[in-house]
C-alpha cells in the first residue's frame, strides 16, 4: 500500500490526469451504453447496432499510427485538454436524432469521437511516465487499468438509467458535462512539455508547408521502424495482434454463448458482463500494491497465463455442467489476472520506448490491436455457425496462454535498453518560411 500512497498522494498531476480519466471514461461508458440501446429501440435492426460496433473501430485501423505522430509533437497535456473540449462539441448533433431516418447523425458522431480518440490516448498514455517515477510506473499503470472498469461498471449502469430518463438529449447532455469536468481537472496539471513545444514553434518558424508534410511522412515512417526495432518490440506487437483477433472473437460469441450454451437471457448476460468489472478493480487494487515488487514482464506473462487459464475454464464449463455459477465466478476471478496483463504490459512498453517516440509507437500498436480485433469479429461471424461458440471462444483463452508463455520464456529480452530514436528530419530554414499548417496544431 505505500506505492498507492506515494502515487496517489504525492503526485499531484497524475492524480488529476487520473481523475479525469475516471470522470470522461464514466462519461463514455454512459454513452456508449445507452445510445446501442436508444439506437436499437428507433431502428430495431441488430444490423444498425452493430454499425456503431464498426463506425468506432475503423479510425483506430486507419488513424491509430498517424495519430500517434502527433502526440509526439504536441505538448501533451494541451492536445488532451483540446480534444476533451471537442469530444464535448461533436456531442451536439445528438440533439437532433429523432427517429430512424436521423440515425446516421449518431453514427457521424460515433466516428468523429473515435477518431478523437486516436489523438488522445496515446497522448495520454506517453504522458503518464513524465508524472511518475520508473518505480512507480507499474502502480500508475495498474491504476488506469482500474479506473477503466470502474468507469464501466458506473457509466454502464448510468447510461441505461438516463437513456429511460431523458433519450439522446440526456445522455448527450451528461457525456459533454463529463468532458467539460476533465478538462477542469487537466488545466490544473502544472506539467508541460517545453521541449515538445520548444520543437513544434520551431519548426513552424523555419518549415514550408511542403516540407512540413515530408517531415511528417519521415516522422511516421521512423515511427513504424521503431515498432519492429529489436525482439522485444515484435513480441509486443504480436501479443497483441493475436490477443485482440480473440477479443474480436469475445466480443462478437460471447452473448450467442451465454444464450445457447449457458442458457442465460438478456439479463444474466448483462449480469456476468459487468461482473469481470468487480475482479477488475480489485485486480487493478492488487497490482498496484505489488506495483514495485514484480517485475513489469513477470506481471505480464504471470498474468496473461492465468488470464487464459480462467477463460479456457468458463468456456469448457458448458460441457460438465448447466449451472451460471462458473460463470459468474470465471467472469470475476479474470478481472484480476487481466489487471496484471494490462499494467504489465504497458510499464514493459514504456520502459522500451523513449519520451520522444512513445506516442508513435502507441498508436501502432492501437492500430494493429484495431485491425486485429476487427479480424476476429470478421472470423466470428463466418465461423461462429460453422464451428460452433465453445472452439472459437477457446482459441481465445489459448492465444493469451500462449502468449503468456512466450513473454515468460523472454523475460531477459523484455528488460532491454530501449532502441535509440532516429533524430527528426529538419529541412533547412528559408527567408520567409511560412507556417507549417500541420505541426502547429495543438501546441500553437
Amino acid at each position: 500500500m505505500r506505492d498507492l500512497w506515494a502515487v496517489l498522494a504525492r503526485r499531484r498531476d497524475y492524480r488529476l490526469v487520473l481523475g479525469a480519466g475516471l470522470v470522461s471514461l464514466t462519461g463514455d461508458w454512459l454513452l456508449r451504453t445507452g445510445l446501442a440501446f436508444h439506437v436499437y429501440v428507433l431502428t430495431g435492426s441488430t444490423l444498425s447496432s452493430g454499425g456503431l460496433l464498426l463506425a468506432s473501430f475503423v479510425p483506430t485501423v486507419v488513424l491509430g499510427s498517424f495519430a500517434g505522430v502527433f502526440a509526439d509533437r504536441w505538448d501533451r497535456r494541451r492536445t488532451m485538454i483540446v480534444l476533451n473540449l471537442l469530444n464535448a462539441a461533436v456531442l451536439l448533433p445528438l440533439f437532433a436524432v429523432r427517429d430512424g431516418r436521423t440515425i446516421g447523425i449518431a453514427y457521424a458522431v460515433v466516428l468523429a469521437q473515435s477518431c478523437l480518440q486516436q489523438f488522445f490516448t496515446p497522448a495520454e498514455q506517453a504522458l503518464i511516465p513524465a508524472l511518475i517515477e520508473p518505480r512507480h510506473l507499474m502502480t500508475a499503470n495498474a491504476l488506469n487499468s482500474q479506473i477503466r472498469d470502474v468507469a464501466r461498471l458506473v457509466g454502464a449502469a448510468l447510461g441505461g438509467v438516463l437513456t429511460a430518463a431523458g433519450g439522446l438529449s440526456l445522455l448527450a447532455t451528461a457525456d459533454a458535462a463529463t468532458f467539460v469536468v476533465a478538462t477542469v481537472l487537466l488545466q490544473r496539471v502544472r506539467h508541460r512539455s517545453e521541449r515538445t513545444a520548444s520543437r513544434t514553434r520551431a519548426a513552424a518558424r523555419t518549415v514550408q508547408p511542403g516540407a512540413a508534410v515530408r517531415r511528417l511522412a519521415a516522422e511516421w515512417r521512423d515511427g513504424l521502424r521503431l515498432c519492429a526495432t529489436g525482439g522485444a518490440m515484435r513480441l509486443l506487437f504480436a501479443f497483441g495482434l493475436v490477443t485482440q483477433v480473440g477479443e474480436g472473437l469475445m466480443s462478437t460469441l460471447f452473448a450467442p454463448f451465454v444464450s445457447t450454451e449457458l442458457g442465460g437471457s438478456a439479463r444474466v448476460y448483462g449480469l456476468i458482463v459487468s461482473s469481470q468489472a468487480v475482479g477488475g478493480i480489485v485486480g487493478g487494487l492488487v497490482a498496484a500494491a505489488l506495483g514495485s515488487r514484480l517485475r513489469a514482464a513477470t506481471m505480464w506473462g504471470v498474468g496473461s497465463v492465468l488470464f487464459g487459464l480462467v477463460d479456457l475454464t468458463l468456456f469448457c464449463s458448458p460441457l460438465v455442467s448447466d449451472s451460471l455459477v462458473p460463470a459468474f465466478v470465471c467472469m470475476i476471478l479474470v478481472g484480476v489476472p487481466g489487471a496484471f496483463t494490462v499494467a504489465g504490459s504497458m510499464t514493459v512498453l514504456q520502459h522500451l520506448t523513449h519520451d520522444a517516440s512513445r506516442g508513435r509507437v502507441l498508436g501502432a500498436l492501437g492500430a494493429v490491436e484495431g485491425a486485429a480485433v476487427l479480424l476476429g469479429i470478421t472470423t466470428a461471424g463466418l465461423l461462429g455457425d460453422r464451428l460452433g461458440t465453445i472452439p472459437l471462444l477457446a482459441l481465445q483463452a489459448l492465444g493469451y496462454l500462449a502468449g503468456g508463455l512466450v513473454v515468460l520464456t523472454h523475460h531477459p529480452l523484455l528488460t532491454a535498453p530501449p532502441p535509440s530514436v532516429p533524430a527528426p528530419e529538419t529541412p533547412p530554414a528559408r527567408t520567409g518560411a511560412g507556417t507549417a499548417g500541420g505541426v502547429t496544431g495543438v501546441a500553437g
